[in-house]
């Protein structure tokens, strides 16, 4: 059987202040309004996770900043 552990990350707006992901209610997004710096930080935080072996399952969005859950598969004993 495989086991997982998770971690949830918080990463502050100061970082991401036009982000793409950040719809407008009427659900419109426009990415060409991402700076490309924002998308150098976005790609650095899942290249950092991820050469740690932390896979991104969900990222949620808001004015405060983005909320990640990560997962990564650790080894067990088979008696557990």
């Amino acid at each position: 059987m495989r086991h997982f552990e998770y971690r949830i990350t918080k990463h502050p707006a100061e970082e991401f202040t036009h982000l793409v992901y950040f719809c407008t209610r009427t659900g419109e997004c426009e990415y060409e309004r991402l700076p490309g710096d924002q998308m150098s930080t976005l790609e650095a935080l899942l290249n950092d996770m991820g050469s740690r072996g932390w896979e991104l399952v969900q990222t949620f969005f808001g004015e405060n900043g983005i909320v990640a859950f990560w997962k990564r598969e650790i080894q067990r004993a088979d008696n557990q």
